[in-house]
């Protein structure tokens, strides 16, 4: 197994520059998801560190070695695409034994290690098929499982598996937790989505315009955002931001706008100054509908509109219109009130979040 170094990289396409001087360490046996919009050089890192872009400047290691100028066959790498690119006219097991002939191992080993990593996804039965006659399940396996036989120093994947339907894309998922926890080989992977984020990485690396913006693990990078983009692309539905300004009152300070009022939580208190305007974060699931007798402060109860409501099965989606702001809250789909209706409903306190409206970084 190996690490993964990135040290100041960039990737400049003539004048225009697209990944910014980025560095990142990935650990031994560490799964590292890159996240970020469509356009924001998540995949053009993963290719720079497979070889299969030129760095503009800057430094990559794999392992002790510097890589830079190291073709991509001889990197110890191993890559997953987005379109499988498997040969259609040869079968599994032949697609699978393909990089090992041209390394020229020898053929009782090539045919045992097909053998082991066929066992270990599935694959035994269709081992004679070709690409054709495979669903696109059973065409990630095989792309995964031709990786797999080359017993790489580091997995690169690159979208996976965004072109499967839901319910196949949640079984893969699993399927890729398991195969890490088996073979403990340290992995890059690529995507957009953030359920896939959250779900398979030790770390995540949120990146946007070619820069990274935060670097944790999904608990981090979920309950402590360093900025407004970081809080509003992790977590579905996104969280609510509501313009607001603090001002000074007898118990300390106040965060308004021209429709609502509330105290700045304690916590918070000493890193706010009077007067500052902010973004208040709150997520769906932080908001919740009050209830008679529930203890909660006057203060922290609010009249909301129902404008729109989605009822998801066990959990419900309301679209509210609190004063002069839209918010969206997840609540219990057995609780679910009526359209244009007015309720109450309260803030998690604990969980809020403040941001510089200016620099929309987290002031917390």
């Amino acid at each position: 197994m190996a690490t993964v170094n990135l040290n100041k990289v960039t990737k400049a396409y003539g004048d225009v520059e697209i990944v910014h001087g980025i560095d990142l360490d990935v650990k031994n046996d560490e799964f590292v998801v890159l996240l970020g919009p469509s356009g924001c050089g998540k995949s053009t890192t993963l290719r720079m560190v497979a070889g299969l872009e030129d760095i503009t400047g800057g430094e990559i290691r794999i392992g002790d070695r510097v890589v830079n100028d190291v073709a991509p066959k001889d990197r110890k790498i191993a890559m997953v695409f987005q379109n499988y690119a498997l040969y259609p006219h040869m079968t599994v097991a032949q697609n699978m034994a393909f990089g090992l002939k041209l390394q020229k191992m020898p053929k009782a080993k090539i045919e045992q290690k097909v053998e082991e990593v066929s066992k270990i996804l599935q694959l035994g039965p269709l081992l004679h098929r070709r690409p054709a006659d495979l669903s696109g399940g059973q065409r990630q396996r095989v792309a995964m499982g031709r990786a797999m036989v080359r017993t790489p120093e580091v997995f690169l994947f690159d979208e996976p598996l965004s072109n499967l339907d839901a319910k196949l894309r949640t079984h893969m998922r699993l399927e890729i937790q398991r195969l890490h926890r088996q073979l403990k080989t340290t992995t890059l992977y690529v995507t957009h989505d953030q359920i896939e984020a959250m779900t398979l990485a030790d770390r995540i690396v949120i990146m946007r315009d070619g820069y990274i913006e935060q670097i944790g693990s999904p608990k981090e990078v979920f309950e402590r955002p360093n900025n407004v983009f970081v809080a509003t692309f992790i977590g579905s539905p996104a969280m609510n931001l509501l313009p607001m300004t603090t001002k000074r009152a007898i118990n300390g300070l106040t965060l308004e706008s021209n429709s609502i009022k509330f105290p700045l939580p304690e916590k918070q208190g000493h890193q706010v100054e009077p007067n500052m305007e902010v973004l208040v974060g709150i997520r769906p699931t932080d908001i919740n509908l009050a209830q008679k007798d529930d203890g909660i402060a006057p203060q922290w109860k609010f009249d909301a509109n129902v404008e729109v409501t989605e009822l998801l099965g066990a959990e419900a989606l309301l679209d509210l219109k609190l004063g002069s702001h839209e918010i969206m809250a997840q609540v219990d789909g057995k609780k679910l009130p009526e359209q244009d209706t007015t309720i109450q409903i309260t803030f998690n306190t604990e969980a809020l979040h403040i941001f510089d409206k200016k620099s929309e970084k987290s002031i917390y």
